[in-house]
């Protein structure tokens, strides 16, 4: 996979501002009554909707209600973003179970490096059935499955709903494992939300690729708070750029929130 790039100034509102007069952006973010802010959604989808190929994007946001995006419903296949679903599955079907080290030997590196060889070992055992009871729970609409465990059909809407409801998804017993796991995905592979989180925000995501396509799906948490988003591309004309759109996008939605308390919109230009 190729490097990702840093992105320009009009790409990246926070090379405006990372703070609102010395407040860190998270102090800030939790006084705002709710996150992402109107001005900051229509800030993304404007972005997203100038960007090359088919992009798709949605938000459930601080109070967990589903603010759309951008063709939130459209389905793309879920290259590797349905790892994290597989993981999902196969902790709740061993939900009072001990996890023995060949399994951590499985899903750590399913989830954190990607591992098809791994995902393909744990769909053995879970299967189209135990995806489908994901997005059961999960409220997904859209998805589809059997046409081959990398061609699960996903929506954006339908992977910020997960994200969103993930801490009640995972069963107590290995919540904090598959949290962990989704929290260290390694240093390569954390680009899009991560790199506009800026490490203002906790971020635990699964990102998918191949070509044509570069999803991602997260979680960002800050001070008890927590919103979804996923972001969804075809058509990039290379694996950078879809990582620079899906940065993009997040940026937009994790701006310093200055706009949110005055009404302003300056703060997304680009």
């Amino acid at each position: 996979m190729l490097p990702a790039r840093r992105l320009d100034s009009a790409e990246d509102p926070h090379a405006q501002r990372r703070s609102i007069r010395g407040w860190p952006a998270t102090a800030i973010v939790a006084a705002v009554a709710v996150f992402p802010t109107p001005a900051q959604l229509s800030a993304a989808r404007h972005f997203a909707a100038h960007r090359h190929g088919a992009v798709s994007f949605a938000v459930v946001d601080s109070r967990g209600r589903e603010r759309g995006g951008l063709h939130p419903a459209a389905r793309r296949p879920s290259a590797s973003v349905v790892k994290a679903m597989l993981l999902v599955a196969y902790l709740r079907r061993h939900a009072h179970e001990r996890l023995t080290p060949p399994v951590r030997r499985l899903l750590s590196p399913m989830i954190r490096v990607s591992d098809n060889e791994a995902a393909i070992v744990i769909h053995a055992v879970v299967g189209d059935a135990g995806l489908r009871a994901v997005g059961r729970a999960a409220h997904m609409r859209r998805l589809t499955t059997g046409h081959g465990l990398f061609e699960t059909g996903i929506t954006a809407a339908d992977q910020a709903r997960l994200f969103w409801r993930l801490d009640r998804l995972l069963p107590r017993r290995h919540r904090a494992y598959g949290r962990a796991l989704l929290a260290s995905v390694v240093a390569q592979q954390r680009w899009g939300v991560p790199r506009a989180a800026r490490g203002r925000f906790r971020v635990l995501i699964k990102g998918g690729w191949r070509t044509g396509l570069v999803h991602q799906s997260a979680r960002v948490e800050w001070r008890g708070h927590h919103l979804a988003v996923a972001v969804l591309t075809a058509g990039s004309p290379n694996m950078v750029y879809g990582e620079r759109t899906i940065q993009g996008v997040a940026a937009r939605l994790l701006s310093p929130v200055s706009v949110a308390r005055k009404g302003s919109v300056t703060a997304h230009a680009g």
